[in-house]
């Protein structure tokens, strides 16, 4: 059987930069292995399996990489809300999307037939998730020295917003820059309660515009090295607050990632702080279509 599919880069509006998702449509007729499979062979860090929506939303989305299926992942999410307008599946302004996780609200602008810009509220606020290990475990993992792990007030912290990463404050860009991850020391230092993804962040930035600079490691996703990592940006909301101590108002952050892969993205995240506290967050940016065809699915 055969099923169109799209590829778009995502976090970016630049073809062949940015973050890479394959969507698949009309993929009712396909089963859980099969899903998992088909993501494989596109090899993205997530493909988006778009079926019939089951809960009054726009369409109801699967989302796996190579190796397992996510409950919520940010650029998937973004991708798929500009690909349905784009492909006029959906209202343009207004697409919700039936992840895992439960119902996720987005907004979308196009420019012509092929970019398009999206953003999504977080379904989740961020919330802590757990212990991280020491700093000296945590170097050791990234291939760096103690010497390099935090910032200001900052220290290693588990948080999720439906997918749970341990963020690593590095003193500088040249400590990103450096990281090497360890994989005969990462269950030690991110496995344990269930944090495998590291994201490591710095104040300093490859362009100055931007407000942090961050990488996303993990190994049993798929993948080494993820080049824009939207779950990450919402569950590092918390943080982003804490680090700048932002005051009550709305307040936009730029998160820039990917550029020691030569895929450089950048995700916006606008905070609403009421009373000292993050009442809401949501997550934006460009997509670009890349490719357009079929599967055999």
């Amino acid at each position: 059987m055969k099923l169109s599919f799209a590829t778009l880069d995502v976090f970016t509006d630049r073809r062949f930069t940015g973050n890479p998702l394959a969507v698949v449509f009309d993929a009712d007729v396909l089963d859980d292995a099969r899903m998992q499979i088909i993501s494989r062979e596109f090899g993205h860090p997530e493909t988006v399996f778009v079926l019939k929506p089951a809960a009054g939303g726009t369409a109801r989305v699967r989302i796996f990489t190579p190796s397992e299926e996510l409950p919520f992942a940010g650029h998937p999410t973004v991708g798929t809300a500009v690909i349905l307008g784009l492909k006029e599946r959906g209202d343009a302004g207004n697409i919700v999307l039936e992840e895992k996780i439960g119902l996720v609200h987005c907004t979308a602008s196009f420019e012509g037939a092929n970019r398009g810009h999206a953003r999504f509220l977080l379904p989740e606020l961020p919330k802590p998730a757990g212990d991280a290990a020491s700093n000296e475990v945590i170097a050791a993992a990234l291939g760096l020295s103690a010497e390099d792990i935090g910032f200001e007030n900052l220290v290693p912290a588990r948080w999720s917003a439906g997918n749970t990463f341990t963020f690593v404050p590095v003193r500088d860009l040249d400590a990103a820059r450096r990281c090497r991850p360890n994989e005969a020391g990462w269950n030690e230092a991110f496995e344990a309660g269930g944090g495998s993804r590291a994201y490591v962040f710095c104040r300093e930035t490859v362009d100055a515009a931007n407000t942090f600079h961050a990488r996303m490691f993990a190994f049993r996703l798929g993948f080494t090295e993820d080049p824009a990592t939207g779950s990450a940006a919402a569950a590092f909301a918390r943080l982003a607050t804490q680090a700048l101590s932002l005051g009550d108002g709305e307040h936009r952050l730029t998160i820039e990632q990917g550029y020691e892969m030569g895929r450089p993205s950048v995700m916006e995240l606008l905070l609403q702080i009421r009373d000292g506290k993050l009442a809401s967050a949501s997550i934006g940016g460009p997509a670009v279509l890349v490719t357009e065809g079929t599967i055999e699915a």
